[in-house]
């Protein structure tokens, strides 16, 4: 299985000068879940989707790859 880019939250982590540590904090969650959804590894939920967008002030689609 290919691993193929889905989303672009690393990308907009770097635009916005925000760091994956920031973001787990912000989300309670682990650095190595939030690195293993920048590296497109496996994909965040939905909804955790949806909250990251609202955190870091974007729409959830500019978190996705067209």
């Amino acid at each position: 299985m290919s691993c193929k880019s889905i989303n672009r939250i690393k990308i907009v982590l770097v635009e916005k000068s925000l760091t994956s540590k920031w973001l787990a904090e912000q989300l309670g969650k682990n650095e190595a879940t939030i690195s293993r959804w920048c590296t497109n590894d496996v994909q965040p939920p939905l909804k955790t989707l949806v909250k990251i967008a609202e955190i870091i002030n974007v729409t959830p689609r500019e978190l996705l790859i067209e």
